[in-house]
């Protein structure tokens, strides 16, 4: 896989270079509340943009249904992508059409330029491969080089991120590189105990990592949602906490080849409940209460971690060398609802271990709930994508990078 810094040993002065980004940042109306994405991606853009390249920034941002929708539109990322360069960004209002053609063909030498949000044009998500081949052929057409920096895409067999570098000359950028190099610490030769913690809503989301870490890690902590399921499984009653009753069987499983293969797993011993789900946009007071969980009263859900379960995880996760995080506690958007995400992220933090942060919500709690992200190994821009790579799947986006 070439990397970026041999690109720019062969020159990239006056060459037109397109960068398949990560700008899917979360919007309130037209406000970014996270920008953790663009921040990540930065120092490509400005490598080639000092370097001379006359550089086109492209991304998806949110699932709009392949034409235009302006609740979707790029335009606030490439403004703070401005900021970020403390330099003027041009924005293309489409993706392949007049506009974008003669905001690419206004480029000088180290200027930058986003083009509209990819999946505007059904091409970009096509299941078949010549409608997403025809789309590639036409951002080909914008540019001379492309480099692959947008890690939270890398696992989707897109136009701008499989079919596009088949195209051109193409190089991985730096945050590609970064995240596959701590990928790689936590599949390899990992330094141990390895101890990993999954959360968010739902345990299908994790159930092929769950598969293999079944193979890898020492210990693994289940918080969210998803615990309400292995809760479940162990026959506990959770009231109308989240629960997919149709992944009990498998979680029953992983739990019987957990116990014969000594890998530890660790499931809430208490946690917060209320009768609904909090309001996010007030965040009017919740006042839920904290029960032990063989003890969910029938119509109250689970929404955090409770105090007891809080101090178990800092405790197994004090002596961890390695730690690999994703997935908030509870609805850590909600201050009642915060303290198990929290109290994660400070054990992450107080630990001696090599900490990674697997992207997605984990990582914009880090932010949300006021952490110093250098305090942490690696906060992660692909939630997804990390844990495809640790399922041990093939990446569509980096298999096209390799030459």
């Amino acid at each position: 896989m070439k990397t970026i810094d041999e690109l720019l040993d062969e020159g990239v002065a006056g060459k037109r270079v397109f960068v398949r980004a990560d700008l899917n940042v979360p919007l309130d109306g037209t406000t970014i509340t996270d920008d953790g994405r663009i921040r990540a991606v930065l120092p490509t853009v400005a490598r080639l943009a000092e370097a001379g390249a006359r550089v086109i920034v492209a991304s998806h941002l949110g699932r709009p249904k392949g034409a235009p929708d302006p609740a979707f539109s790029l335009a606030p990322a490439a403004a703070r992508l401005g900021e970020l360069l403390g330099a003027d960004v041009a924005f293309a209002t489409d993706t392949v059409g007049d506009s974008a053609k003669a905001v690419v063909a206004g480029l000088g030498d180290g200027q930058v330029a986003v083009i509209e949000n990819l999946r505007f044009n059904a091409g970009e998500t096509s299941k078949d491969d010549a409608e997403r081949g025809a789309f590639a052929d036409r951002l080909a057409e914008l540019a001379d080089l492309y480099v692959g920096d947008g890690f939270g895409a890398v696992h989707r067999k897109h136009a701008s991120v499989f079919d596009l570098p088949a195209r051109l000359p193409h190089a991985a950028g730096g945050l590609i590189a970064t995240e596959v190099g701590v990928l790689k610490k936590l599949t390899e030769d990992v330094k141990r105990p390895y101890v990993v913690v999954l959360g968010g809503a739902k345990v299908s989301d994790k159930l092929g990592v769950i598969d293999h870490l079944l193979e890898k890690a020492d210990r693994i902590l289940i918080g969210g949602g998803m615990a309400y399921t292995f809760l479940k499984a162990q026959g506990h009653e959770v009231g109308a906490s989240l629960l997919q009753e149709d992944q009990i069987p498998a979680v029953q499983e992983y739990l019987k080849r957990a116990d014969e293969r000594g890998v530890e797993f660790v499931l809430p011993v208490d946690v917060l409940v209320a009768p609904s789900f909090p309001d996010l946009k007030t965040k009017a007071p919740a006042n839920p209460e904290t029960v032990a969980v063989d003890a969910i009263p029938a119509g109250q859900m689970g929404l955090d971690s409770g105090p007891r379960t809080n101090l178990l995880y800092a405790s197994k996760l004090a002596d961890a060398a390695t730690v690999f995080w994703n997935g908030p506690m509870g609805v850590f958007e909600h201050p009642d609802y915060a303290e198990g995400t929290r109290a994660v992220a400070q054990a992450l933090i107080d630990s001696d271990a090599f900490t990674v942060v697997g992207g997605g919500d984990s990582a914009a709690a880090v932010r949300i709930l006021g952490f110093d992200e250098n305090a942490f190994g690696h906060i992660s821009t692909g939630g997804g994508a990390s844990l495809e790579y640790l399922e041990g799947k093939t990446l569509p986006g980096l298999a096209a990078l390799e030459d």
